[in-house]
């Protein structure tokens, strides 16, 4: 009797034993969480996809990345001196997600290429990257394009870790024409720590350093170098900024910094209410209309000249 009664009183909380037991504890949960997100984060989303859309004339497309990979892709042809558009998806998607994108932009004239990044949909590969072996994807997706439509100015729309990895080669970013850039994170150590939050609250951000420590081992990926912020103003074309003011992925405030850093011309678009979603779903008359004429004006209608001349348009939060 008295030895369970000391048992019981040298593991509570208020006693040395007990507090010792209580942190031995929390760094167990801590270790099973971290391990946790870091097989979710990085495994691969591989799916099959099915036949090319038919209604946008879209044919099957594959060619090899520097990734290692084998990128799988639609293209579909726009009418010549329409421009063309690269369309990338964010982590854990797949070309899918941007075929509604893809049908207005055809719909206009353009001439689109959906692929999926590596270890996505139907392209090989082992771990996710969270942009570092995506933008040899990218970039591969990029020449392809060029090979396609020789002459054709280029514009890229990137969701999330595709904005991400249009912006992080080791060569600097795309040499596309024009930019939108939906829901990107600034650095992934803020995209860590946020989701980290959102999913765990409190606690989450202190387990940050641990999970980038982690996924970097394995994945072999330095996370310091996934900083887009510090890479969007050697874009040398206009920028489009698309965020949502409730994302807790990338917060409203983080999606502004990186538009600080961008160089004219440029735009920002606050899509009111919307959190870390896909943002011609959530407004498709606004995304539509805003996204057609900052394509149009710098992929059929600006000359470099302009381009070059350009002033800031920062525009107010709306939906």
């Amino acid at each position: 009797m008295n030895e369970s009664r000391e048992m019981i009183l040298s593991t509570a909380p208020g006693t040395a034993s007990g507090k010792r037991s209580l942190f031995v504890s929390i760094l167990a949960v801590g270790s099973t969480l971290v391990a946790a997100s870091c097989a979710t984060l990085t495994g691969p989303s591989r799916h099959a996809i099915g036949a090319p859309p038919t209604a946008i004339g879209a044919e099957a497309a594959t060619f090899a990345s520097a990734s290692g990979s084998t990128i799988h892709a639609w293209f579909a042809q726009g009418r010549p001196h329409g421009g063309a558009v690269l369309l990338l998806h964010g982590v854990h998607a797949n070309r899918l997600v941007m075929l509604d994108r893809a049908r207005f932009l055809h719909a206009s004239g353009y001439t689109v290429l959906i692929p999926d990044f590596q270890a996505h949909g139907e392209s090989p590969g082992d771990h996710v990257t969270f942009g570092a072996l995506e933008s040899l994807d990218a970039s591969a997706a990029l020449a392809y394009l060029h090979e396609r439509v020789p002459g054709e100015r280029v514009g890229v729309i990137g969701v999330s870790m595709g904005g991400a990895a249009a912006l992080v080669g080791p060569r600097g970013p795309l040499a596309a024409d024009a930019f939108v850039l939906e829901s990107v994170y600034p650095t992934i150590r803020e995209a860590t720590r946020d989701r980290l939050r959102a999913w765990l609250g409190p606690i989450g951000p202190s387990l940050t350093p641990a999970l980038l420590r982690l996924v970097g081992s394995s994945i072999g990926v330095v996370p310091d170098s996934l900083r887009p912020i510090e890479r969007i103003g050697r874009v040398a074309a206009p920028v489009l900024v698309a965020a949502g003011t409730a994302d807790r992925y990338t917060t409203i405030r983080e999606s502004r910094a990186l538009f600080d850093r961008a160089a004219s011309p440029k735009e920002f678009w606050a899509v009111a209410g919307a959190g870390h979603v896909d943002l011609h779903d959530y407004a498709p008359a606004e995304y539509e209309r805003r996204v057609s004429a900052f394509l149009g004006r710098w992929l059929r209608g600006a000359a470099p000249a302009e381009i070059a001349a350009a002033t800031v348009n920062a525009e107010p939060a709306s939906r």
